[in-house]
C-alpha cells in the first residue's frame, strides 16, 4: 500500500526526485573520497614529513567538505520540499474524498478515525518521504561505496564486514518484525483517544449535567492507558534497537584495530590504510544505522498508508451521474414514488413504498411518531443518502441523475440539529451565496425572526460565531440556520424539525414571514409540533416507515388514527378543532 501510495503521489515531482537523488549522490561521493584523501596525507604528509604535500591536499580536501556540505543542503531542500508537497496533496485528496462520501460511508469509517487518518496518518507518511529523500537515498550508495573503498585499502580486513553486516541485519529485521503489529495497534489507539475526546468535549453539557465527570475521565483514562501501553512497547524496542546497533559497531571497530595493528606490524598495511578503513567500515555501519531509521518509521507508515488507501478506495455509494441532465427552467416541484430505504445490513427497511408529492407554492409537511423515518426521508431528497428502492425526483427528474451543483442550487436545507462553523454571523449566512449583501442578510434575519438578537450583539453582522454555534442558544442557532436557507434563495425548502427550540410566539411569527417569502417554493417540514404543521396544504403521517395517511388536518383528524392520536397527545379536542 505504501509503495503504491507514493508512487501515485509522488510522479508529478519526478524532476525534484531526481535532483535530490543526484545531490546526494554527489554528497555521498564527496564523503567516500575524503578518508582516502586522510589517508594519503597521513602515508604521503605526515610520515614522510612534507608539510607542502599535507597543505596541498588538505586544501582539496577543504574543496570536497564544501562540496559535500552544498550538496547535502541541496538535497534536504529539495527532499524536504517534496515531502510537505506530498502532505499537502494527500491531505487534499483525502478531504476532497471525504466530500463525495453519503453519510453511510462516513458512519462506517467513523469521524474521529476519518480526523486521523487525514492528520495524523498523512504526517507520518510524509515524515517517511523526508528520512527516506535525506537518508535511505544516502544509505544504499555510501553502503556499497564504503564496502568497495574498504576492499580497496585491505581485503583482507575486509572480511570483517562478510561478519557484522549480516549481525547487524538481523538484530534490526528482528526487532522491526516486533513494532510493525505495535504500530497498527498504536493507530487505532489514537482514533479511540479522538473518539472518547470528542464526544466529551461534544457533550460537556450532558456530562456536567450527570455528574459524570468522573466516570468519563475514568473512560479516557482507559484510552489513554492502552495508549500508553502499546507506545511504551514500541518504546523499548526503539530503545533497544539503537544501543545494539552502536554496540556492534563499536565492537567491529575494536576487531578492525586489533587485525589492523597486526597487519601494520607485518608491513602489509599503513597507518593511513587503516585509517581510512576504520573510516569506510564506520561508514559502512552508519550506512545500515540510517537504514535502521527507516526500518523503525517504516511499520507505522506502512500502517498509516493502508488507512489513507482505505479512504481513497471506498466507493461512495452516492455516486454522482455520468452526464447530468440540467435542468433549464427549475420550478421546485417534488415527487417521491414508491421509496424505499434500508440500511446495510439491515433486517427491515427504515422507509418501504413512501409516496409524496409537494408543489411549488405549498406547504408540505412530514409527521409521525419517533423513528418513524421522517429524517430518512428528508436525507433522501438532497442525495446525502440514495434511495435502495423507488426514485426521488425533482421537476420530474430523478435526482440520481442531477449533478451535485444543481441539486445544491435547488435545495436550502435546515437541519434537525443545525450546524454553524467558526467565523461570524456575516460568514455563516453567506454559505450559500457568498454574493449577498449586508441588506439581504438583515432581510433574511428578520424573516426568520433573528435580527433582534444579532442586532443586540456589539459587532452586528460581524459577530463572532465560535465552533458549532457554541456561543449561541439553541433558538437562535435555529434561526441563523434558517436565515442561512433563505439567503440560499432554492426554490425547495426542507425543514427537518427545525422549529423545535423556539417559543410558540416565535414559531407562528417565522412561520408567517416564511409563508410571505417562500410564496412561489416548494416547502417540506418535517416536525413533531402539531401547531407547526397543521396548517400545511398537505400533511403526511408516517408510521413504521409507511404513510399511513395524506391530507389536510381536518381531514386526517377525521380519517387517521395515528394522526389523531398524535394530535390529541399535545392538544385537547377544542384546540385540535
Amino acid at each position: 500500500m505504501l509503495v503504491r501510495l507514493l508512487r501515485a503521489y509522488l510522479r508529478p515531482y519526478r524532476r525534484a526526485i531526481l535532483a535530490v537523488v543526484l545531490l546526494q549522490l554527489g554528497s555521498t561521493l564527496a564523503t567516500l573520497y575524503l578518508p582516502t584523501l586522510n589517508a594519503d596525507i597521513i602515508d604521503n604528509g605526515v610520515v614522510q614529513g612534507n608539510t607542502g604535500y599535507i597543505l596541498n591536499n588538505g586544501g582539496v580536501m577543504l574543496a570536497v567538505s564544501i562540496g559535500q556540505i552544498l550538496c547535502s543542503l541541496g538535497a534536504v531542500f529539495y527532499g524536504a520540499r517534496t515531502a510537505m508537497e506530498l502532505g499537502r496533496d494527500l491531505r487534499g485528496a483525502i478531504f476532497g474524498h471525504i466530500q463525495d462520501f453519503s453519510l453511510r460511508e462516513v458512519g462506517h469509517l467513523g469521524t474521529p478515525s476519518l480526523i486521523t487518518r487525514t492528520t495524523n496518518d498523512v504526517l507520518q507518511v510524509q515524515q517517511l518521504t523526508v528520512m527516506t529523500f535525506t537518508l535511505m537515498v544516502t544509505a544504499p550508495i555510501m553502503g556499497v561505496g564504503s564496502v568497495l573503498m574498504a576492499l580497496n585499502q585491505s581485503v583482507p580486513l575486509s572480511g570483517l564486514l562478510v561478519v557484522v553486516v549480516p549481525v547487524l541485519a538481523l538484530v534490526i529485521a528482528l526487532i522491526v518484525s516486533r513494532m510493525r503489529p505495535l504500530f497498527r495497534s498504536m493507530q487505532r489507539r489514537i482514533d479511540r483517544i479522538n473518539q472518547v475526546l470528542r464526544e466529551q468535549i461534544s457533550g460537556v453539557r450532558v456530562v456536567r449535567a450527570f455528574v459524570r465527570d468522573a466516570d468519563e475521565r475514568a473512560r479516557f483514562g482507559v484510552a489513554n492507558d492502552d495508549l500508553f501501553v502499546v507506545g511504551l512497547g514500541t518504546g523499548r524496542l526503539m530503545a533497544l534497537m539503537f544501543p545494539a546497533v552502536m554496540l556492534i559497531i563499536q565492537l567491529a571497530s575494536i576487531a578492525a584495530l586489533w587485525f589492523g595493528g597486526h597487519l601494520i606490524g607485518e608491513g602489509s598495511m599503513q597507518i593511513g590504510a587503516l585509517t581510512a578503513f576504520l573510516s569506510y567500515l564506520i561508514q559502512v555501519l552508519m550506512a545500515v544505522m540510517m537504514a535502521t531509521f527507516m526500518f523503525v518509521m517504516l511499520p507505522r507508515a506502512e500502517a498509516c498508508a493502508e488507512r489513507i488507501c482505505e479512504v481513497l478506495d471506498t466507493t461512495p455509494s452516492v455516486e454522482p451521474p455520468g452526464e447530468p441532465v440540467p435542468l433549464a427552467e427549475p420550478a421546485g416541484r417534488l415527487v417521491l414514488s414508491g421509496v424505499e430505504f434500508r440500511y446495510p445490513g439491515a433486517e427491515e427497511p427504515v422507509l418501504r413504498s413512501v409516496d409524496l408529492i409537494a408543489n411549488p407554492g405549498e406547504v408540505t409537511a412530514v409527521i409521525g411518531s419517533t423513528g418513524s423515518g421522517k429524517t430518512t426521508l428528508l436525507n433522501l431528497i438532497p442525495r446525502l443518502f440514495d434511495a435502495t428502492a423507488g426514485t426521488v425526483s425533482i421537476d420530474g427528474v430523478d435526482v440520481r441523475l442531477l449533478g451535485g451543483d444543481t441539486i445544491s442550487a435547488m435545495i436550502g436545507l435546515v437541519p434537525q440539529r443545525p450546524y454553524l462553523f467558526s467565523g461570524t454571523v456575516a460568514s455563516n449566512l453567506r454559505y450559500g451565496n457568498p454574493e449577498a449583501t449586508d441588506e439581504e442578510l438583515w432581510r433574511a434575519l428578520e424573516i426568520a425572526q433573528g435580527r433582534d438578537f444579532v442586532a443586540a450583539m456589539p459587532e452586528g453582522l460581524e459577530a463572532p460565531i465560535a465552533q458549532g454555534g457554541s456561543n449561541v442558544s439553541g433558538g437562535q442557532r435555529q434561526r441563523i440556520a434558517i436565515a442561512r436557507a433563505l439567503v440560499h434563495h432554492p426554490k425547495l425548502y426542507l425543514f427537518d424539525d427545525s422549529f423545535s427550540a423556539l417559543d410558540y410566539a416565535t414559531d407562528a411569527a417565522l412561520r408567517a414571514a416564511l409563508a410571505t417569502e417562500t410564496a412561489e417554493a416548494t416547502m417540506l417540514i418535517v416536525a413533531q409540533r402539531v401547531s407547526t404543521i397543521r396548517h400545511a396544504d398537505r400533511i403526511v403521517v408516517l408510521e413504521r416507515g409507511e404513510v399511513v395517511g395524506t391530507g389536510r388536518h381536518e381531514e386526517l383528524m377525521a380519517d387517521c388514527l395515528t394522526y389523531r392520536e398524535i394530535v390529541l397527545s399535545q392538544l385537547t379536542e377544542e384546540e385540535a378543532a
